[in-house]
């Protein structure tokens, strides 16, 4: 490994994660080709089913042969899928040396992608920013070694720990650039999911509001109480909603006709069961999961140990006890400090 190893892998990640939101079920990749020091092709996984990274690299060459190659994910060799493999047109263009993030997670290509280049005299090298590259695609990697989604909770609260006032006002509790940013984390995710609650209380459309792809729309609702025209139920995205089996079996009938999924799981207290809920997304190809519901459906998921990443948006607002959020006192000149694993978190009233 070199500093140009480094340099070219990190091009390969920065490629392959313009393929967010785009790709799934597939992983991000991205490839850079290199030929006597100098980048002769570039290519990523632009949308799922279309070509490879390394496969939109290699048709941009002119001569590829005793180049290097640099992948942020070990090339593909099997032939179940939507494209071919990418392994053999790797050797048949003539490429000397393969450098390769990580290992594919995929039991189908793990470790045989490179073996197979191995075998064929090109020199292969594993584990170059490879730390990076797992970030790049943990949602894959969660969903092929699990079979169930990765899970993203997201939750915006005020210094005093509310994420809502007593009337239940919670829609702005963060500001506009927060907000973006959580439309810009739904359209990179395959789906967001919500509590009836918060269908009830807020009516929200769970879109990504023009930031990319909207993501299919989750609800828990055990007892069917989401009335027929809630934002959620529009055609802007699909929608799966998560009941009981023993829920009414009309206003069942009466959402399938609306082209609304129903899943029937077990329930208990009102809840239906989430770890069964996320192996049915699965089925569905659902790969990443927002959980943006409220303190309830956190709680859930956390005491169920199902979370795999936490996004926690802290507002300079102290709401307590105030009904709506434009009543909450406003904290002025924050700073925060990093003090070992913990935040100090100080400002003014």
């Amino acid at each position: 490994m070199n500093n140009n190893d480094i340099k070219y892998m990190k091009l390969a990640l920065k490629l392959a994660k313009k393929g967010e939101g785009k790709v799934s079920p597939n992983p991000q990749v991205g490839c850079v080709i290199v030929k006597n020091n100098k980048i002769i092709a570039t290519g990523y996984h632009k949308f799922f089913g279309g070509l490879h990274a390394e496969i939109d690299a290699l048709e941009k060459c002119k001569n590829p042969k005793d180049a290097t190659m640099y992948v942020n994910l070990e090339p593909c060799c099997h032939y179940n899928k939507k494209t071919p493999p990418c392994v053999p047109q790797i050797i048949d263009a003539g490429i000397k040396r393969v450098v390769v993030a990580m290992k594919d997670s995929n039991s189908l290509v793990y470790g045989k992608g490179i073996k197979q280049l191995r075998n064929k005299g090109i020199k292969v090298e594993v584990g170059i920013l490879e730390k990076e590259a797992k970030r790049l695609n943990e949602t894959y990697m969660k969903f092929i070694t699990k079979k169930i989604p990765f899970v993203i909770l997201k939750l915006a609260f005020s210094v005093d720990g509310k994420t809502k006032t007593i009337a239940e006002d919670s829609k702005w509790i963060s500001s506009e650039s927060s907000r973006n940013i959580v439309y810009k984390l739904r359209s990179a995710t395959d789906a967001i999911l919500v509590g009836s609650n918060t269908v009830l209380v807020d009516n929200p459309s769970l879109t990504s509001h023009g930031m990319g792809k909207n993501p299919v729309r989750v609800i828990l609702d055990a007892n069917l109480e989401i009335p027929s025209h809630s934002n959620v139920l529009n055609n802007e995205a699909e929608t799966v909603i998560a009941t009981s089996k023993n829920a009414d079996k009309n206003k069942k009938t009466k959402l399938i006709n609306m082209g609304i999924k129903i899943l029937e799981l077990p329930s208990k207290k009102g809840f239906v069961d989430l770890k069964k809920l996320l192996i049915e997304l699965a089925k569905l190809n659902i790969l990443s999961v927002v959980v943006e519901g409220g303190e309830t459906v956190a709680q859930e998921f956390f005491r169920k140990r199902l979370v795999d990443k936490i996004v926690f948006f802290i507002c300079p607002k102290i709401i307590d006890g105030e009904k709506y959020i434009k009543d909450a006192m406003i904290v002025k000149n924050v700073s925060i400090r990093k003090i070992e694993n913990d935040l100090l978190y100080e400002g003014y009233l």
